[in-house]
């Protein structure tokens, strides 16, 4: 039996579809799995092709990974960096003075972070299709039909709610009739990855104009633009002699290249879906925002879109969410969405404008200036904040400012490893007891703190401080405004 004719055969019995097995679509269907939702990714590429866009695993993405006792598997494969930059600014952002346990970023290739996330999804018994994409979508007030191709040929399957998380050119975005609005692309950037570069070349240069990244299997990357070349569109393809002439033009050396694995050109067109929900359709990672990968946010906000989105979902699907939970998905994640797309462009515009010879002494007088604010703590601790995402909040009206923060406090990110949430504070097992299926309680008190109730993604949904008496009814109102009616 065909693997499409399997597909239909089971599409009454699906929860959820998902497009695209990248990163965002992997952890999304690790989440939906943890919490016993049935949910199938639908790949249009035949396999993994092995490239590697992103390089980098941000400080708030180890963070979420460790919520999920995953952690370990991915520090094991990468290289710790306690520094990171700004529009290549001289002045680095220090991540070691953050307040987290993973003060750095984690480099390690996108095809490993891949390869550890599939592993993580199959073993939760996610089903993946490779070869297959999502053409089309209808839906209707209870679920949504699926149009799609494959080897052998079209399929339709019907599931309860579809997440896009197909990339920028995003089929399941254009089918649900989301806008995405924004900017064409004004300039593009060139890599390439070469089995063969001299490294003495590559020292006699210097840092200069060209990011060079060791990669796995003895690959380099590098990364160049080209004042001459960065007006050509980012869909044109590269050829080897192109790069070859730019390593000249802005080094006097070819850092002598050769034996290319991957050519590519990539742009800073940026664009922001107007909602990341349609009725029964979501959009995660590139299909809800695109932008240039200034400081390598594209990747980490996307899993970051997933662990938000995987437990709300889920929730409405095990029959437990509370009315409008669904929507907080789009409210919390969009001004993320729209912070991450204002600091690329901002950070794109640097890098531009250095490249132009009409700009180039005063932007030279900019990027002093930025960097010697950036010698100041909390200036660097900042724009540190944004671009690791530890500085993302969720806050709610009229609550404790620390509501809608990321929980620091190792026990209550231990007691949402399952994906429930969690709640610490005295009699923590009676005050949870018509929760037990959706929150972990311990009987402690968090840091500084009388009471907590942590959401499945680690950030805190209600706290009580220490100064303030119990109050019972005040925290089941709580509880139940997030984790639904308790059960009788």
């Amino acid at each position: 039996m065909n693997v499409v004719r399997k597909i239909v055969e089971a599409a009454v019995d699906t929860d959820v579809v998902i497009s695209g097995a990248g990163p965002t679509g992997l952890l999304l269907g690790s989440e939906l799995a943890l919490a016993g939702v049935r949910v199938r990714i639908l790949e249009r590429q035949s396999a993994r092709h092995g490239q590697s866009r992103a390089l980098t695993l941000h400080p708030r993405s180890i963070e979420i990974l460790e919520l999920r006792g995953l952690a370990d598997r991915f520090l094991a494969e990468g290289r710790t960096v306690p520094s990171w930059h700004f529009a290549g600014l001289s002045r680095e952002l220090d991540f070691s003075a953050l307040d987290t346990r993973h003060g750095y970023t984690l480099f390690l290739e996108q095809a490993r972070t891949e390869e550890l996330l599939e592993e993580r999804a199959r073993e939760l018994g996610v089903e993946i299709v490779y070869g297959h994409e999502v053409v089309s979508l209808k839906q209707d007030d209870d679920g949504v039909e699926v149009v799609g191709t494959g080897p052998d040929g079209d399929f339709r399957l019907r599931a309860a709610y579809v997440v896009g998380c197909d990339g920028g050119r995003s089929k399941v975005r254009e089918s649900a009739g989301i806008g995405f609005p924004g900017s064409d692309g004004t300039m593009s950037s060139m890599l390439g990855d070469f089995a063969v570069v001299d490294q003495e070349e590559i020292a006699a240069a210097g840092r200069g104009p060209v990011l060079v990244a060791p990669l796995s299997g003895g690959l380099t990357r590098l990364v160049v633009t080209s004042p001459r070349r960065m007006r050509v569109p980012a869909t044109e393809p590269v050829s080897f002699e192109e790069f070859r002439e730019t390593l000249v033009e802005l080094t006097g050396t070819s850092f002598g290249i050769a034996e290319p694995r991957w050519l590519s050109r990539f742009g800073n067109a940026t664009r922001l879906a107007e909602n990341y929900r349609s009725g029964r359709v979501f959009l995660a990672g590139d299909a809800a925002h695109i932008h240039f990968p200034a400081a390598g946010q594209g990747l980490n906000t996307g899993l970051q879109d997933a662990m938000n989105l995987g437990w709300k979902l889920a929730a409405e699907i095990n029959g437990w969410a509370t009315a409008g939970l669904l929507d907080t998905y789009h409210a919390e994640r969009f001004p993320i969405g729209q912070l991450v797309t204002d600091n690329t462009q901002a950070q794109t515009l640097l890098l531009e404008l250095t490249l132009v010879p009409d700009y180039q002494r005063p932007v030279a007088a900019l990027r002093g200036l930025l960097d010697s604010l950036l010698e100041i703590p909390e200036v660097n601790a900042r724009l540190a904040g944004l671009v690791s995402a530890l500085s993302t909040s969720y806050p709610a009206p009229d609550s404790d400012p620390l509501v809608g923060t990321r929980t620091l406090d190792p026990e209550s990110a231990n007691l949402v490893r399952s994906g429930t949430f969690g709640y610490l504070g005295d009699g923590a097992a009676q005050v949870a007891e018509g929760w037990k299926d959706r929150i972990t309680a311990a009987d402690a008190k968090p840091a500084n703190l009388g009471e907590a109730l942590v959401r499945p993604d680690g950030h805190l949904a209600w706290v009580r401080r220490e100064t303030d008496p119990p109050d019972p009814a005040l925290r089941e109102a709580a509880i139940t405004a997030w984790a639904g009616e308790a059960r009788r």
